[in-house]
């Protein structure tokens, strides 16, 4: 092995006992009123792998839109009983249908909209009950993530702050896959396809720059769906 391969292992190595002290960290001075978000992707489920080996049972929301891949359903379904998830499928105020016959197919038209209402509201209300909010973030998936802080206060609508913090900030593609592998987590099925990134099906694509993991959402119009964005 090079010093080079020597030099990256030591530096991935490093990244995971950070993520773990880290979560460790946040959860002996948040015992109670925590949760993850999860989309099921590859990040989403490394970090709450590392926050289950201390707290097996923390609830794990998934942003029910109606609008997911059959294959994300399909894998979330299958981690949630091969792990034993306290798994929270929130659903908007609205159907799919009723949203529908009502505005027309926002996400053709208005796709800010419709991520308004079927993830930003209903997280930004589900998150009134937690304190603590871990998520799979990472500087390197965007260019509107390159900010991206470790652990940051989060204000939602109604004022009450919460803190969020996103233990794979500094984290490679390389790092969550070789996590991923060390322990044997199987991952969702699309990235053998060729995604990168993945949301909703209606405003999912193959990546339109390789370069640009989040290239392949919104038809490159956007790269945030505003639940990471501080309500205005």
């Amino acid at each position: 092995m090079t010093t080079e391969s020597n030099t990256l292992l030591t530096s991935t190595d490093e990244k995971f006992r950070g993520a773990r002290l880290l979560i460790a960290k946040e959860l002996d001075a948040h015992k109670d009123d925590l949760c993850v978000t999860s989309s099921f992707q590859a990040e989403d489920v490394i970090v709450l792998h590392m926050v289950r080996q201390i707290v097996p049972d923390v609830p794990v929301i998934f942003l029910e839109t109606g609008y997911h891949f059959a294959e994300v359903y399909e894998y979330r379904d299958k981690m949630a009983a091969a792990w034993g998830l306290n798994l929270i499928n929130l659903l908007p105020e609205i159907t799919v249908a009723e949203q529908e016959s009502q505005f027309g197919i926002l996400n053709q038209t208005d796709p800010s909209r419709c991520c308004g209402i079927r993830k930003v509201k209903p997280l930004f209300s589900a998150l009134e009950d937690y304190q603590l909010w871990f998520t799979g973030l990472r500087r390197e998936q965007a260019k509107s993530r390159t900010s991206l802080q470790v652990t940051e206060p989060f204000s939602l609508p109604s004022g009450k702050q919460i803190r969020k913090v996103s233990p794979l900030t500094e984290w490679t593609a390389k790092d969550v896959w070789k996590y991923a592998k060390e322990h044997d987590i199987p991952l969702l099925a699309l990235y053998d396809k060729g995604y990168s990134s993945i949301g909703c099906e209606p405003c999912t694509s193959l990546p339109l720059d390789p370069k640009d993991p989040r290239s392949g959402r919104w038809g490159g119009q956007k790269q945030e769906c505003g639940i990471h964005l501080q309500p205005s």
